[in-house]
C-alpha cells in the first residue's frame, strides 16, 4: 500500500503580460519538479498571465492568452503524468475570477475560483476579480473551445469549492489571502479528510514579514495536522512590490523544505517526500476530526491517479528544518537589490546613475547596487546561465564574464557628486571614498554656474536677485534659492544619465536612482522635483533608522570602511551658505523632530490609523519619559501641518521599493487627500483641551498609573 507522497512547489519571477516568458518559467518548474520524482506541482498565485496586470485583467485579450497559454501547457508533453495546478483569470458566467485550474494528462480536473480576496495595502483585488461566495457549492464551466479540441473531453468541468480526491489521498487549495483570514478554507477542509493543502500566492516582502508568514502555515498544520504547500511569486513583475518567494512545505506544524526569500534566479523549485500515515496519526491523536460536525462536506471531484507507488518503502522522508530567517539588514542588502535587477534587465537600460551626496540616504542607495554586483558574481559563478544572458546583454559584450563585484559595479554604476558653494569637502571626499570602495565609475560635478546662469534669468527679467536668509533674504527667497540647486541637480543627473555612456562610446542609457527615505516622504522634506525625482527608487520604502543600521551591516559584511564617516556626519541637505566652513543647515534641525520621532509618528498615522487627536492622546503615554504633554501637542501639530502641506508631492515621487508597512505611497498603498485645510483647525482645537486634562492628570495619577497605560498602549 503506497502512503509516501512526492510533491513540488515553486517561487517563479512571473512578469506582468509576459505570456511567452511565463509560459517557459512555469514548463521548466514542472520539468524540475517531474525529474524529482514528483506527482503534484504547484505554482504561484496568476502564474499564466502574471499577478500584477491590474486594469489589463478587464481586457479580453489577458483572458483569451492566459487560455493560449494554458493550451500551450496541455499540449506539451513536460506536462503529462504529473497533476499540475496553474493560476490564472478565468470568466464564468461574466464575471472574472481569480482561479486555479487542476489538470492532468490533458485534462482539465477542477477550476476552483478564489474566495476571500486580497483588498488592502498594495492589493485591490475586488477591483478586478469577484469573490467566489458560495461555500461547497459547484457548478458547471463550460470549456473555451480551443481547450475542448486539445482535451478532447466533455464541453464541462466542476468550478467552484471543491477538493481533489486521488486514490491514495485528498488535495485542497487556498489562494493568498485566504491562508490570512480567520475564516480559512484549510480548518474545515481538515474536519472533512483533506490531507494536502495547497497554497498559491502573490506576497510581496515587507521588512521583518516572513516571520508571520511562516507562523501561519506552521499554525495551519499543528492545529488541524496535515501536509502544506505554499508556492509564491518571486521578484518584480512591473511595480513597486518585491515579491520574495520562502516557497515551503510543511506537515503537522514542522517545515520540512524552504526555499530562498531572495535570489536572482527566475525557476526555484522546492520538493518533499512526506508520509500520509504521519498525517493520519497526528490527526488521530491531536484533534479527533470525527467530533467536528460540519453541515455539508467538501466537494469532492475524483481522479483515478496515484502521488504515491506501491513500493514506497525505501524513500526517504524529509525531516523537520529550522527556518533560517534574514535580519532587516540583510531583507534590505537583499531585497531591493533583486528588485533593481529586474528592473534594470527588464527595461533594457545599460545601468544605473545615482547622484551620490556623501549621506546615509545616497549611500544605502549606491551599497544596494553593490550588493546586486555581488549577487550576480555569485549566481555566473553557480552557473546560471541566465543571469550571465542578462549581464552580458545590459554591458553590451556578448563575451564578457563578471567575476569581482567592483569590475562588474564599474561596467553598469555610474555616481556622481554634484556640489555648489554650500558643500563642503567632508561630503566630497566621503562620496569619492564610498565609489573608489565599490567600484561605481564616478564623477565629480559642480553645479554653481548652472545655478547662476538660471538666477541671471530671473534677475534679467524681474530686476531683483533673491538672498539667503543668512544675507538678509525672506524666507521665500531662502526657500527658492535652495529649491533651484535642487532641481538643478535632478536636470544633470538625467542628462549625465542619457548621455555618459555616448561620451565612453558605449552604447544604451542609464537609469537614475533617487535615494529619499520613507520618513523624509511622509513630512515632504524634500523639493519636488529635485535629484529625488529618478526613475526607481530602492529605498524609498525604508526608515532612516533601518538604513544606518544597513549601512553598519555593509561595513562588515563587504569591508566598506568609507561608510564610516558617513555614519557619523549629521544629515544635511548642504543647501544653505557654510558658517566658517561648516555646515550651518540640519535635516532634524529643519524638520524640528528627529528621524525616530518620526518613525513612531509614521507607524502611528498608518498603521493605527490615528488622526491628530489619537496621536496625540498615544503619544502623552508613549513619550511621557520625554516630552511634556505641551511638547507632544507641538510635535503632533507640526507634523500635521508639514505632512498636509507636502502632501501634494507625493503625486510626483519617484515610484520606490515597497517595504515598510507606514509608507506615505500616493500611487496605490496610502490613498489619502493631497490637498487639506493646513490649519487643521477642530482636529488642533480638541488637542489643546486635552492638553490641560493631560497636566492635570499627571499631577494626580499614582506613581504606576503612566506606566501600566504606556505598557497596554
Amino acid at each position: 500500500m503506497g502512503r509516501k507522497v512526492t510533491v513540488a512547489t515553486c517561487s517563479l519571477n512571473q512578469w506582468a503580460l509576459d505570456f511567452e516568458g511565463n509560459l517557459r518559467r512555469i514548463l521548466q518548474s514542472i520539468e524540475i519538479a517531474k525529474s524529482r520524482g514528483a506527482k503534484y506541482r504547484l505554482g504561484p498565485e496568476l502564474e499564466i498571465s502574471g499577478y500584477g496586470c491590474a486594469d489589463h485583467f478587464y481586457e479580453s485579450d489577458t483572458l483569451l492568452h492566459s487560455f493560449q497559454v494554458l493550451k500551450e501547457l496541455l499540449e506539451s508533453p513536460v506536462t503529462e503524468d504529473i497533476i499540475c495546478d496553474v493560476g490564472m483569470p478565468v470568466m464564468h458566467h461574466n464575471v472574472r475570477y481569480n482561479c486555479r485550474v487542476l489538470f492532468l494528462n490533458r485534462k482539465i480536473l477542477l477550476i476552483r475560483p478564489k474566495m476571500q480576496m486580497a483588498n488592502n495595502g498594495n492589493y485591490r483585488e475586488l477591483r478586478w476579480f469577484s469573490p467566489w461566495n458560495h461555500l461547497r457549492k459547484v457548478e458547471d464551466y463550460v470549456l473555451p473551445r480551443m481547450i475542448q479540441e486539445t482535451t478532447g473531453q466533455v464541453k464541462t468541468v466542476p468550478f467552484g469549492d471543491c477538493v481533489l480526491s486521488t486514490k491514495d489521498t485528498c488535495i485542497g487549495t487556498e489562494i493568498c489571502a485566504e491562508l490570512w483570514s480567520p475564516r480559512s478554507p484549510h480548518i474545515q477542509m481538515s474536519q472533512d479528510g483533506v490531507e494536502i493543502f495547497t497554497n498559491s500566492s502573490a506576497s510581496h516582502h515587507e521588512l521583518r514579514k516572513a516571520e508571520s508568514r511562516v507562523n501561519l502555515i506552521r499554525s495551519a498544520t499543528s492545529k488541524g495536522g496535515g501536509i502544506y504547500l505554499y508556492a509564491n511569486q518571486k521578484g518584480c513583475d512591473g511595480d513597486r512590490v518585491y515579491y520574495d518567494g520562502c516557497a515551503m512545505v510543511a506537515i503537522n506544524g514542522d517545515i520540512v523544505a524552504q526555499g530562498v526569500q531572495f535570489s536572482v534566479n527566475d525557476v526555484e523549485v522546492i520538493s518533499a517526500t512526506l508520509d500520509l500515515e504521519d498525517v493520519r496519526s497526528y490527526r488521530g491523536r491531536e484533534n479527533h476530526p470525527h467530533l467536528e460536525s460540519d453541515p455539508k462536506p467538501c466537494y469532492r471531484v475524483r481522479v483515478n491517479f496515484s502521488l504515491s507507488d506501491v513500493d514506497d518503502v525505501h524513500l526517504p522522508v524529509h525531516q523537520p528544518v529550522e527556518w533560517c530567517f534574514h535580519t532587516p539588514e540583510e531583507e534590505i542588502s537583499l531585497g531591493p537589490a533583486c528588485w533593481l535587477w529586474d528592473y534594470l534587465r527588464r527595461s533594457g537600460q545599460a545601468g544605473f546613475l545615482l547622484p551620490l551626496s556623501g549621506g546615509v540616504d545616497s549611500a544605502s542607495s549606491a551599497c544596494i547596487v553593490h550588493s546586486l554586483c555581488v549577487l550576480l558574481c555569485r549566481a555566473v559563478e553557480d552557473g546560471n546561465t541566465q543571469v550571465l544572458d542578462d549581464v552580458r546583454r545590459v554591458v553590451g559584450d556578448s563575451t564578457y564574464r563578471p567575476t569581482q563585484p567592483r569590475e562588474l559595479c564599474s561596467r553598469i554604476f555610474t555616481t556622481c557628486y554634484m556640489g555648489s558653494e554650500n558643500s563642503t569637502e567632508d561630503t566630497r571626499t566621503r562620496a569619492k571614498d564610498l565609489a573608489g570602495e565599490i567600484g561605481s565609475t564616478h564623477m565629480t560635478i559642480n553645479i554653481d554656474l548652472a545655478v547662476r546662469s538660471i538666477l541671471g534669468i530671473f534677475s534679467a527679467v524681474t530686476g531683483k536677485w533673491p538672498q539667503f536668509g543668512v544675507n538678509g533674504g525672506s524666507r521665500r527667497e531662502n526657500l527658492a534659492l535652495q529649491n533651484v540647486q535642487a532641481r538643478v541637480r535632478m536636470v544633470l543627473a538625467y542628462l549625465f544619465a542619457q548621455l555618459s555612456l555616448w561620451s565612453r562610446g558605449r552604447p544604451g542609457g542609464l537609469l537614475v536612482l533617487g535615494s529619499a527615505n520613507v520618513d523624509e516622504s511622509l513630512t515632504g522634506y524634500f523639493t519636488k522635483y529635485d535629484c529625488s525625482s529618478a526613475d526607481i527608487n530602492p529605498i524609498g520604502g525604508i526608515s532612516k533608522a533601518d538604513l544606518k543600521n544597513f549601512l553598519f551591516y555593509c561595513v562588515e559584511t563587504f569591508q566598506l570602511s568609507s561608510l564610516r564617516g558617513i555614519l557619523t556626519a549629521p544629515p544635511t541637505a548642504e543647501l544653505e551658505p557654510l558658517k566658517d566652513g561648516q555646515v550651518s543647515q540640519t535635516d532634524e534641525a529643519d524638520m524640528k523632530m528627529t528621524y525616530s520621532e518620526l518613525s513612531v509618528i509614521g507607524r502611528l498615522r498608518k498603521i493605527s490609523m490615528c488622526g491628530p487627536f489619537s496621536m496625540f492622546c498615544k503619544l502623552i503615554h508613549l513619550w511621557k519619559d520625554l516630552l511634556s504633554p505641551v511638547e507632544v501637542a507641538q510635535k503632533v501639530k507640526h507634523f500635521f501641518w508639514m505632512y498636509s502641506v507636502n502632501r501634494h508631492k507625493m503625486t510626483t515621487l519617484t515610484p520606490a521599493y515597497h517595504a515598510e508597512s507606514y509608507s506615505p505611497d500616493d500611487n496605490r498603498f496610502d490613498l489619502r487627500p493631497f490637498l487639506y485645510d493646513t490649519r487643521w483647525g477642530w482636529q488642533f482645537r480638541c488637542i489643546d483641551s486635552q492638553v490641560g486634562v493631560a497636566l492635570r492628570w499627571r499631577k494626580v495619577a499614582p506613581a504606576g498609573a503612566v506606566g501600566a497605560i504606556t505598557h497596554l498602549i
